[in-house]
């Protein structure tokens, strides 16, 4: 990563594995952006970057099509304006990277569990390269077309990356993450 110029974490700075990706960055010596919107508050204040109404808007997305997509549902409607704003943040964060990293479960119909899963997904319809440590497998994968292959010690190669996952982050999530800084950043 030396001759790439100083690198960029995008990330929603959740609780969880948003916020240690964070803090990898910040400890690294990397810039940061950390998007939001109204009436959600990051964990993780650190280049805050305030999505507004119109932001949000060049990156709608419908709740049912993510439903569909996912082939789970989301929200009702008295909650669906705040997960909208949701789901279009991250597609913020996945759209400023180059490559996307996320730590959680892949399930057997190859998403990834959770809201964190809209991320992954999203990053493959945009053909972006992909790569999730599954903390129940205890390994890092890489998406190919139509699958998940293992990879051992994928590194940052990209100065603009995006770095997702679970809220609920385990010790093994954690500590990739912090492997993935060390081996991409010395």
């Amino acid at each position: 990563m030396s001759e790439t110029p100083r690198a960029t974490l995008y990330s929603g700075g959740a609780i969880g594995s948003e916020a240690a990706f964070g803090v990898a960055a910040e400890a690294s010596g990397l810039d940061e952006v950390t998007f939001c919107f109204a009436g959600h508050e990051p964990t993780r204040q650190r280049g805050l970057r305030m999505l507004s109404a119109e932001d949000l808007a060049l990156r709608d997305v419908s709740v049912q099509y993510v439903s569909k997509l996912m082939g789970r549902s989301y929200p009702s409607h008295t909650d669906e304006g705040n997960f909208k704003a949701l789901i279009q943040s991250i597609c913020w964060q996945v759209i400023s990277g180059q490559e996307v990293f996320v730590v959680g479960e892949i399930l057997p119909d190859l998403t990834v569990r959770g809201g964190t899963g809209w991320g992954a997904e999203f990053a493959k319809l945009c053909d972006k390269p992909l790569y999730v440590f599954d903390q129940q497998r205890l390994g890092w994968f890489r998406w190919e077309p139509s699958r998940w292959n293992p990879v051992r010690n994928p590194v940052v190669s990209k100065a603009r990356f995006t770095g997702t996952g679970t809220r609920s982050l385990t010790e093994a999530g954690a500590q990739a993450i912090s492997e993935l800084f060390s081996r991409s950043f010395r």
